[in-house]
């Protein structure tokens, strides 16, 4: 059984374990999108014995840019919608409503063979390393299998390639034939990410890319990921629950309720000055190693709606501080409250910095 570690720093891994944003490609404003979603929406059909119960309505009109070059994280409560979003991104789902561009072309409702051009520009690194990987097939054949599929010969030969894939991830490069179960949680995301690095494509879906690794490891794979989007010129959306990664990760950062985004943004907006209450609550719950015990955290009363019955109006008005009459008649638009660039769905916008004032604690505890 190999060590969690690979091989460290001589697998193409940075030796230390420091989070910056510095490092990150800076993205290009003036750029086209290369990925253009407009409307986005999936409901899943709820079926009885004998007829329709309704519809879960999972992501329902989801609006987001990504540019070349561009991290835009995406953030949010369990159930909220991202992994879904981001599987129908790459076209693992079928969207039920909505437009999904990429590189100037309509992909939302391409056919297979249209898309299998477009999956040497288009990725995913899946959630669970355990459901990813074939276990009937050796890790070289696993990493292999886009090139072999897009009939592509690099220089030197598959193998070569292979190994150097496994090497830049953090894995012994003479693993090439083993199996999955021989490797570790950790290790086997490890091995999904060097698959989808395989056809260096433009734009990568990473769906919680390290939540199943060890936070010793959790930084070397985040340096890695910056390093190669800074080398590659590699675009990502990167769906995480951790929003110190993100705010170490990310450009831009989109905030999920309930199926919407109910905030985005510049990364520096979106933590120093968070508009949207469900944003600062979310900010809130960092923890700070300056403090002992929940001083400052916004504590949310009651549970998530159910996504078959939503509350109408602002979906986030069941828990909602601020709430009022008009957030339960009027459904509030993501556009701009200041003029600038932060787009916010909140009819009573936050105003100042992150910090919580204890007065909001207190309405929530």
């Amino acid at each position: 059984m190999s060590t969690e570690s690979g091989n460290g720093p001589a697998g193409g891994i940075p030796a230390g374990p420091v989070l910056t944003a510095a490092g990150a490609r800076p993205a290009r404003p003036e750029a086209e999108p290369l990925l253009r979603v407009r409307g986005l929406t999936k409901h899943f059909p709820v079926r009885g014995a004998f007829r329709s119960r309704g519809l879960v309505r999972a992501v329902d009109g989801v609006d987001l840019n990504v540019r070349p070059g561009e991290a835009l994280g995406l953030v949010g409560e369990s159930g909220c919608g991202k992994t879904t979003t981001g599987r129908m991104l790459v076209r693992l789902l079928e969207p039920t409503a909505g437009s999904i561009e990429f590189a100037g072309r309509d992909i939302t409702h391409a056919r297979r063979g249209e898309l299998r051009p477009l999956r040497q520009d288009l990725q995913i690194i899946f959630q669970d390393p355990y459901a990813s990987l074939n276990p009937r097939h050796t890790v070289g054949r696993i990493v292999a299998m886009p090139l072999q599929v897009n009939g592509i010969t690099p220089p030197g030969g598959v193998r070569k390639r292979v190994q150097e894939l496994l090497e830049l991830v953090g894995l012994n490069p003479e693993h090439y034939n083993r199996y999955p179960h021989e490797f570790s949680g950790g290790q086997r995301q490890r091995i999904g990410i060097a698959r989808a690095l395989a056809l260096r494509p433009k734009l990568i879906v990473a769906d919680e890319p390290v939540s199943a690794l060890d936070v010793s490891i959790q930084a070397q794979v985040i340096n890695l990921l910056r390093d190669l989007q800074r080398d590659l010129d590699l675009a990502f959306v990167f769906i995480a629950h951790d929003l110190a990664v993100v705010r170490h990760f990310c450009h831009r950062v989109a905030v999920m309720y309930l199926g919407k985004i109910v905030e985005i943004g510049d990364r520096d907006d979106i933590y120093q000055r968070p508009q949207h209450p469900y944003t600062r609550a979310l900010l809130s719950a960092i923890p700070d190693v300056t403090t002992l015990g929940p001083a400052g955290r916004i504590r949310l009363t009651g549970d998530v709606p159910t996504p078959l019955n939503p509350p109408s109006g602002c979906r986030f008005r069941t828990r909602c501080w601020k709430a009022q009459d008009r957030c339960a008649t009027e459904e509030p638009a993501l556009v701009s409250r200041d003029g600038g660039r932060q787009l916010t769905a909140c009819h009573y916008p936050e105003q100042g910095p992150v910090a919580a004032t204890p007065d909001a604690a207190e309405t929530l505890g």
